[in-house]
């Protein structure tokens, strides 16, 4: 698929600027997969635990020598699955929306997240009533939530949602099982830019995108299969995955630095860059 961007006008790339954020992440010390909840996870191939704790050690590494603060939260035995942060809440203005997980081989991570949080003072801080899986379904785009379905967040999520952080909230339709989570088919990279991978939405939730999103760059079949979307931006630095060169790229072309890494242990539970990184917004 030809990227988007290349069918218009040549990119007139502006200079970015980054800021310091707060994550939260998890170390894969229990990592394994011994189910399959999604079409990345097959419990007969090999997992080498010692090299995802390696490549998830040089994420966090990563985000701190470009000046983030990693917050860890303690990796429980039963859930091999805690390495993916992202899944186990959404923060946004100091407020801290729990994950209900859709299946049950998930379902003890929340109990740990919700105490994470209230032993950090986090004052407003609830259980979700339906499925709902923390950012890898909800991505904050300026004053808007981004909202994933179809496969692990309920539809009813999103109007708890946007009642409890008092934002719009934005329902994209995920039609592809590979793409299972929102944040495995879109990243946000600023207010006004995003890049996804369309043949992973409804036709309307494309619609939806073409309206809010100036910028649009277009992911193809070969950096999405690689979970290219599964990104973290700064504002000014893009973290994915190295063998998404042509995202890499395009994002540079837009005046980002994208930064590749390799995840590619922790591909085989259908996780990458954003799944290991929960953004703390207090």
């Amino acid at each position: 698929m030809q990227n988007e961007t290349t069918r218009r006008a040549p990119v007139v790339a502006r200079r970015r600027t980054g800021r310091p954020r707060r994550y939260l992440m998890c170390p894969p010390t229990h990592f394994r997969v011994d189910y399959s909840i999604n079409p990345w996870m097959d419990p007969s191939a090999p997992v080498d635990t010692r090299l995802a704790v390696e490549q998830w050690e040089g994420l966090r590494r990563l985000y701190e020598d470009l000046g983030h603060a990693v917050e860890l939260i303690a990796p429980q035995a039963e859930s091999p699955d805690m390495v993916f942060t992202a899944n186990g809440a959404t923060v946004v203005d100091g407020r801290v929306l729990v994950a209900r997980f859709r299946h049950a081989e998930r379902a003890n991570e929340a109990p740990a997240y919700l105490d994470w949080f209230a032993d950090r003072g986090y004052r407003d801080v609830r259980a979700a009533s339906f499925p709902s899986e923390g950012e890898g379904d909800y991505l904050l785009a300026g004053s808007w939530l981004l909202a994933g379905c179809g496969f692990r967040t309920d539809r009813r999520a999103h109007g708890e949602a946007q009642e409890f952080f008092g934002r719009p909230v934005i329902g994209l339709t995920l039609t592809d099982p590979r793409y299972y989570h929102l944040d495995t088919a879109l990243a946000v990279l600023d207010d006004d830019t995003i890049m996804y991978y369309p043949p992973a939405f409804s036709g309307g939730s494309i619609a939806v995108l073409e309206e809010l999103f100036a910028c649009r760059i277009v992911a193809g079949d070969a950096d999405a299969g690689v979970f290219g979307l599964n990104a973290v931006c700064d504002g000014r630095h893009v973290i994915l995955p190295r063998s998404a060169t042509g995202l890499a790229e395009e994002v540079r072309r837009h005046g980002f630095e994208p930064i590749g890494v390799d995840m590619s242990e922790l591909l085989k539970a259908g996780g990458s860059v954003k799944c290991c990184t929960l953004e703390l917004r207090d």
